[in-house]
């Protein structure tokens, strides 16, 4: 066989391979995607999922175009080093987990990778040293929030692309109290079919929340909430709240973003949620801005803030480009040390990175769930600022996304 990336003598390198044609194949990397990455003797990038960096596979070409393909494993003629066990036995089917053959070193390993790939290549930034990314302390049990899936009876997660549901009663990657709730979920529901929520709060109870309206029996039970130790502060919210899901890390975390943000007269918080960083800046800053846009999580965030007995925190609900476009609205003549962002997954619009441009703080600090729209993100901000440091933590173990604090001084 001829290896890869090298020329038959005769006839020159190959061409692509179509659609139905099996060819062998070594994974190089693994992909944002969560499949491997090879290359075919043409050049041509293939995505394989379930592989691991080193494996040599037979595959056949399920798709094929014109710059990169995917295939599917027909056997692993030498596996990797870096291949393990799964755990669970929906993995392959269910669409949530794509790691779990890939042993934990090399999942941490690459996330720094695809990290530092999205920075470069993306953002077309100069990293201010090696990406260390921290690990979680287990690699299953990790997990104190999910959404769920009921239908007629059967309880799981989305099918890999599809709208179908895995059925399952066990997922190691979830707390245990939140495996016991759950495989009582279809007893619950009624057979009434929808998506559930489901979270851990700090005292070890286990709680179900159905989005939308309710089953009977469940429409008379108040709206559970959840308390969540941070900072020696708590946490209280809906079960429907977003929150950082990783028990293992979920105060390293906060911890760092206000050991980040630093000290100073004042601060503005961007998609503060329910308070997570809030109450960690109040303790650092004589005055904190706290803008959140959804209603509910507004009303959780003053309810925490109240609590805490916070008062240097104001906190606004509206939205982010609003808050930001329109200064007045933070009071007269603010100015803030810092800005602290925890977007959602799409990350920052162009106004709001503008409004934040002309904000000119001191410092940005950057927290992020996907590295794509970090590094887009940060190429619009290098207007302004330079890009300081970047640090990623692994809050999702046996898949293939990372959590990003990245922070960025104003330049002179």
């Amino acid at each position: 066989m001829t290896p890869l990336g090298t020329e038959d003598d005769a006839h020159g390198p190959a061409g692509p391979s179509d659609s139905g044609e099996s060819l062998t194949l070594e994974i190089e990397r693994l992909a944002p995607t969560g499949e491997g990455v090879a290359r075919e003797p043409s050049g041509r990038v293939v995505f394989v999922p379930f592989t691991a960096p080193g494996d040599r596979v037979r595959v056949r070409i399920s798709e094929a175009r014109a710059r990169f393909a995917r295939a599917e494993i027909e056997t692993i003629e030498k596996p990797s080093p870096d291949r393990t066990d799964p755990a669970c036995e929906a993995f392959g089917a269910c669409g949530g987990c794509t790691w779990q053959h890939v042993r934990y070193e090399a999942q941490v390993k690459a996330k720094a990778a695809i990290l530092e790939d999205a920075l470069r290549r993306i953002g077309h930034l100069e990293l201010p040293g090696p990406i260390e990314v921290v690990p979680c302390p287990v690699e299953y049990g990790y997990r104190i929030r999910t959404r769920v899936r009921v239908e007629r009876g059967r309880v799981g997660y989305r099918r890999r692309r599809s709208h179908d549901i895995v059925p399952t009663k066990q997922c190691p990657i979830l707390a245990p109290p939140l495996e016991r709730a759950l495989a009582e979920l279809p007893a619950r529901s009624r057979g009434r079919s929808g998506d559930w929520w489901l979270a851990l709060s700090g005292d070890g109870c286990a709680h179900a929340a159905p989005m939308g309206r309710p089953p009977a029996g469940e429409r008379n039970r108040p709206a559970p909430r959840i308390q969540l130790s941070v900072g020696g502060s708590t946490l209280e919210c809906g079960v429907g709240s977003f929150h950082q899901g990783n028990a293992p890390l979920f105060e390293t975390v906060a911890a760092a973003v206000v050991a980040a943000a630093g000290q100073g007269d004042a601060a503005i918080e961007l998609f503060a949620g329910a308070g997570y960083l809030t109450l960690g800046l109040a303790k650092n800053f004589g005055r904190v801005w706290a803008v959140e846009g959804s209603p509910k999580a507004a009303r959780d965030l003053e309810l925490n803030v109240e609590r805490a007995g916070a008062r240097s925190v104001e906190v606004l609900t509206g939205s982010v480009e609003r808050m930001l476009g329109n200064p007045p609205l933070l009071g007269a003549g603010a100015h803030a040390d810092v800005v602290v962002i925890d977007p959602p997954r799409e990350g920052l619009t162009s106004a709001t990175i503008d409004s934040l441009l002309s904000l000119a703080a001191p410092r940005v600090v950057y927290l992020s769930c996907d590295p794509a729209t970090l590094a887009r993100d940060a190429a619009k901000l290098d207007a302004g600022y330079s890009l300081e440091s970047v640090r990623g933590f692994d809050l999702f173990p046996q898949t293939p996304h990372v959590e990003a604090l990245a922070c960025f001084a104003r330049k002179a």
